[in-house]
This record gives C-alpha cells, structure tokens and sequence, in this order.
C-alpha cells in the first residue's frame, strides 16, 4: 500500500526557512517520481518541484529556483524539501505525490511529469504560513 505522510509545516517569519519532509512506505524510492506541490486559498494546486532519486533528476518551477532545493534519501524512505528565503506568498499547503518512474521520463526529464494530474497518490499535506 503506497503511502505517504509530509511533516516540517508551521509558521515562520518572511525570509525565514523551513524543511519539509515526505516519508514513504509500501514503494521504492528508486522507482518512483516524488513531486511536492502547493495550493493556496483559491488557488489552483501548482508544482513546487519534482525528483527521481534514481538518476537525480530533478525539476524546479521557475520562480522558485535558487530559493528551495529538493534531495532524496532512499535509505530512509524520505524526501526533503529545503525552503529558504520563504515570502508571504509562498503561504499554501504543501502536498508530496508519487508516480510510477517510467522510460519516458527517464529519457527526458522529471519536468514533463511536474504536474498534478499526473500523480495518483498524496500525502495528507502540511501548512506553510510566512507571516510577521
């Protein structure tokens, strides 16, 4: 049974930093994309970062680059979100999703797949809120 549980929310001050973590169980991680996605009060759910730990593939969305940083470690069945200099916008909740690792996105790039509908399981989420 896939499962997978995100941890590391809370509040914290704009320019501050969080790490969040998404521990999984019932798959390997070496056969699996790991995507971490966020959703806003009346927004749409939007693709943070995506990660294959099997080739350290890994894709960020443009505004988000330089400031969070996604790593793998296998071993411990975890996936880590890294988020620094956070900005009152990037108040949400952040979900992790996984998706079969396929030839496809091995060839290309975890980048086609960084998007919501193409994940079929999710954590529970965790809220982030950047606030003074």
């Amino acid at each position: 049974q896939v499962q997978l549980v995100e941890s590391g929310g809370g509040l914290v001050q704009p320019g501050g930093s969080l790490r969040l973590s998404c521990a999984v169980s019932g798959f390997s991680l070496d056969y699996y994309v790991i995507g971490w996605f966020r959703q806003a009060p009346g927004k749409e759910r939007e693709g943070v970062s995506c990660i294959s730990s099997r080739d350290n593939n890994t894709y960020y969305a443009d505004s988000l680059k330089g400031r969070f940083t996604v790593s793998s470690n296998n071993a411990k069945s975890t996936v880590y979100l890294e988020m620094n200099s956070l900005k009152p916008e990037d108040t949400a909740v952040y979900y992790c999703a996984a998706r079969l690792l396929d030839l496809q996105t091995m060839i290309t790039s975890v980048q086609t797949v960084c998007v919501a509908s193409q994940f079929g399981s999710w954590g529970q989420g965790t809220q982030v809120t950047v606030s003074s």
